[in-house]
Formats: structure tokens, sequence, C-alpha cells
């Protein structure tokens, strides 16, 4: 199914390179996060489907809201993306998991679950580049809300912090 996903959300972001390329990055960092951290094969899959539709709300936040604040996003993302769930035959376990993920993927406090606290690295290993954050930042961010042992040492390959 991971892959399924991966083709509609690139087919749902037709012409939006950017949008495409940082759900795909997340997705890389996700899936290699989860793998050195160890997960089941069903938490793993769940963790890919929410890497790959994570941002899935932006469009009808743009839409309605002349904004992607996250707020939005975590609002207009899990309808979105339970309808295309069940178009690929997911079941309702796997849907509301994900739907859960991308709803809560922007609050860093009471992560509950493997599958979120690596959501939220993964997300954050792309967004410190693409958002240009300081070295202190990076850091700070670090303390704060990484606990993988995977997502800290990918941290540090990429940002030296």
């Amino acid at each position: 199914m991971v892959g399924q996903v991966m083709l509609k959300m690139m087919e749902y972001y037709t012409g939006d390179p950017r949008r495409i390329n940082h759900f795909l990055k997340v997705f890389g960092f996700a899936k290699a996060i989860g793998e050195g951290e160890g997960q089941d094969a069903r938490t793993q899959a769940i963790l890919e489907v929410a890497a790959l539709t994570h941002d899935i709300g932006i469009k009808n936040s743009e839409a309605k809201y002349a904004s992607s604040s996250g707020e939005h996003q975590q609002i207009e993302g899990p309808p979105v993306a339970e309808k295309l769930l069940r178009s690929l035959g997911a079941d309702d376990d796997l849907i509301a998991r994900v739907c859960f993920l991308i709803a809560h993927h922007h609050i860093y406090r009471d992560i509950e679950g493997m599958d979120y606290q690596i959501l939220v690295e993964a997300d954050f290993l792309v967004n410190a580049y693409e958002d240009n954050l300081s070295t202190d930042a990076v850091r700070s961010f670090e303390r704060k809300v990484f606990k993988t042992k995977t997502g800290k040492a990918l941290l540090h390959a990429l940002y030296g912090a």
C-alpha cells in the first residue's frame, strides 16, 4: 500500500514539486528512523503512510484560509487522507492512526507512540533544511523533542548539531 499512497500523493500534488519533494524526504527519513529503531511491520507501515500524507491538508488550508499553518493543516488533512486511504482499501485502524498523526504532527508535547515520535523527527529533519534554521534552533529542538538514537544520528550527520 505504501507505493500506492506515494503515487496518489504525487497525483494529488501534481505540478507542485516543492510539496512532493517535501513529503518524499520526510518519508525517506521516517523509513530510515523506523527501521533503525526496529519498529514492527504494522507500526512501520503506519509511519510510512503517515509520512507520505502528513501535509495533505495544505491544499485545502491554503484554499480556505489562505494559510498553510500547522493548525489549519491538522484540521483539513484528516478528511482528505481518510478519503484517499479508503479508496485504496486501507483498514479502519490504519486510517484512524494515520489521521491522528496528521492531526497532531505539529504538536511536540505529549507525544504518544513511536510512530508519532518518528514522524515529528523526520519532518523536523526536512523542515530544518527547508526553513534554513540556525544551529541554535536545531540544537534546541533536539534537546526538547528528539528521542530516537537514529533520529539524533541523522540530525548530527545533517547539521553537525
